[in-house]
């Protein structure tokens, strides 16, 4: 059994031309297992694995923090 408890995928806008600049920012971030440009209506996906809802809020929260990030989406997987 894993001992991450919480999986989510967050979603992001970011200013444009910076996409690969915020993915690998995101990539450094403990608990981000996963860091991906992708192509249509969001240009980042990064997958998230923590032991807490806490701490997803944590990690959601500094994602949020980047400057180049305009909007995020959250989904927590059951």
């Amino acid at each position: 059994m894993s001992k991450y408890s919480v999986k989510a995928y967050v979603l992001a806008i970011v200013k444009r031309g910076t996409e690969h600049k915020v993915a690998e920012k995101i990539r450094e971030m403990e608990g981000v297992t996963e860091a991906l440009v992708v192509y249509g209506m969001w240009d980042l996906i990064a997958r998230i694995e923590t032991e807490s809802l806490a701490r997803l809020d944590g990690i959601i929260s500094d994602i949020r923090r980047l400057p180049e990030i305009e909007q995020t989406n959250t989904l927590i997987g059951a």
